[in-house]
């Protein structure tokens, strides 16, 4: 396979020197440095290598350029090789022209000139985006394949496992698409039949069939198994809360773990774009976020414990103890609850029969691909449902967002709502909900209630994508850490005050009704339920926890 490519592109044949002497300084190894000193010339190698089937990671142009603009360069380049990150290099001048670029063409990042010395001002940039962009186009030698059908809930709960871990894999569908004969040639040499599915084949030549979580993870060298006796800090969750709790503490000398039971993100990992979240002007996906969390976390030293689910929880003198459904005790000196929320069921007739076969609970970025050309409805009036109308909105012919209540701008931020006002394939029924569903081996229509005008219409579509309420993951704390009705922890000052509390100090701000527990983010009554305060909570909660360890 023929190295992907970087385009420089800059009138000033001079500078456009000295670029390409620098990007081949540092990226030479791996891609292919091209240049073009005009914006004309910059297409027709883009074209070119289109035709030849190589990719271009990245695109690097000037600004100011005769004839075309940077930007103008850039927009054709978005619209001839989608995936292509987009650098401008500008001058002082420019700078609101590039902001806007942001929304207007999706540019990735742009630079002010002169952007020596690379080391310090180009470099960092370019690293960043190449990662992201690798990140998406592996190596197809070294990618797991996963073969199944695509209304099997056991298949999407396989290919949601891989999305939310970034494990890249191929998706080979039996008897459908173009892939099929492939997919068929790899089930007779792994000698899988069709209660096999689906069937994971690893790089390393390994075939799991219709593997679990946990063997899924171990089959993918992912840390299932804590490895030490006694830790400073068990995380419950990794979620915004839980992994900024990580980074923070680990960073701190406090021996770390975090305990996951699905795939570190939470929510937020699962959202198409954040962004509102303060120093991303382009905003960046959940997973993306979440990649970066995990990594800075681990260099660190915390540990992740992944695929594990928390059933229960001791107090044993001195120590806290996390009890794990099939594997050893985790004791600690103290303990962050941080689980999190999931979304809440939806009570519509025979709509839990179609659970993984074309209703879904939340969605990540990466399944919008699979709704091409087909109609998406989306539950929820909340900003993840707002997130994933416009991502899916990318891909399918329509998506209609549902929504119970009689207006978006109550739960939804304002830069959500406009985008989705603005989508021409985006549609909103306000005061709307589902009542009703038929198919047979999957979803084939739903019942859609018009609560205003009292009507109901039947609708064909294979998808419905819910993302409504919040049901806190509490049940494992058992009745020693007091919560609300609906199983949101107290903390701090929300605590009753005949509470039973055996210190003589009163409970600090994030810690619960057992002294050394602690709760942060969506799982605490009351919280904002945005990635910037889970994040500020979880930092905030490992001082707390230091001023706890301090006393004990």
């Amino acid at each position: 396979m023929a190295k992907p490519a970087i385009i420089a592109v800059d009138d000033d044949a001079a500078v456009v020197a000295a670029v390409v002497r620098d990007l081949r300084g540092r990226y030479g190894e791996d891609y292919r440095v091209l240049r073009a000193t005009s914006g004309t010339e910059a297409l027709e190698i883009l074209a070119d290598q289109v035709l030849k089937d190589r990719p271009v990671a990245a695109v690097v142009s000037d600004q100011r350029m005769p004839g075309m603009t940077g930007i103008e360069v850039l927009q054709e380049v978005r619209q001839q090789s989608p995936d292509s990150k987009l650098l401008l290099l500008t001058a002082y001048a420019d700078t609101d022209v590039a902001i806007r670029a942001i929304n207007d063409i999706a540019l990735d990042y742009y630079l002010m000139k002169p952007w020596d010395p690379p080391e310090e001002r180009l470099y960092p940039v370019l690293d960043e985006l190449l990662r992201d962009w690798a990140h998406g186009h592996p190596d197809r030698d070294s990618e797991v394949r996963v073969v199944g059908h695509r209304w099997s809930e056991r298949t999407h709960e396989v290919k949601t496992f891989l999305a939310h871990n970034h494990v890249p894999y191929r998706w080979l569908e039996v008897g459908q698409g173009d892939e099929s004969e492939e997919a068929t040639r790899l089930l007779d040499l792994a000698g899988a039949g069709a209660d096999d599915l689906p069937v994971v084949a690893l790089p390393d030549g390994a075939v799991l069939r219709s593997p679990t979580a946990i063997e899924l993870a171990d089959a993918l060298g992912l840390r299932t198994r804590a490895e030490k006796p006694l830790y400073d800090l068990c995380i419950v969750g990794a979620g915004p809360a839980g992994l900024a709790a990580a980074v923070y503490a680990a960073s701190e000398g406090l021996a770390t773990v975090v305990v996951e039971r699905d795939a570190p993100g939470g929510q937020a990992g699962q959202s198409a774009s954040i962004e509102n979240y303060l120093g991303f002007p382009k905003g960046l996906s959940g997973a993306d976020l979440t990649h970066r969390a995990v990594a800075q976390a681990s260099r660190f030293g915390a540990e992740m414990v992944l695929a594990r689910d928390v059933v229960g929880f001791e107090t044993r003198g001195p120590v806290r103890a996390v009890l794990l459904d099939g594997s050893a005790d985790i004791e600690a000196r103290a303990v962050l609850v941080a689980s999190g929320v999931s979304y809440r069921r939806l009570d519509a007739p025979g709509l839990d029969g179609f659970v993984g076969r074309g209703v879904y609970y939340g969605a990540s970025a990466s399944e919008a691909t699979q709704t091409v050309g087909d109609d998406v409805y989306v539950v929820g009036a909340a900003n993840s449902a707002g997130q994933a109308a416009l991502n899916f909105a990318r891909y399918a012919r329509k998506v209609v967002l549902v929504v119970r209540g009689a207006s978006l701008e109550v739960s939804m931020s304002q830069y959500l709502v406009s985008r989705i006002l603005t989508t021409p394939n985006v549609e909103v029924r306000l005061q709307a909900e589902i009542v009703g569903t038929r198919g047979d081996a999957h979803l084939e229509g739903i019942s859609l209630c018009d609560r205003g005008a009292g009507t109901v219409d039947e609708i064909e579509t294979s998808w419905v994508f819910i993302f409504i309420g919040a049901a806190p993951r509490t049940d494992w704390l058992g009745d020693a850490v007091v919560r609300d009705e609906r199983g949101f922890v107290l903390t701090g000052p929300d605590l009753p005050a005949d509470v039973s509390w055996p210190l003589e100090r009163s409970p600090f701000a994030l810690e619960t009704s057992v002294p050394g527990v602690f709760a942060a983010g969506d799982v605490r009554r009351d919280s904002m339920k945005r990635v910037a305060s889970a994040v500020g909570e979880g930092a905030m909660s490992v001082y707390l926890v230091h001023r706890y360890l301090a006393a004990t």
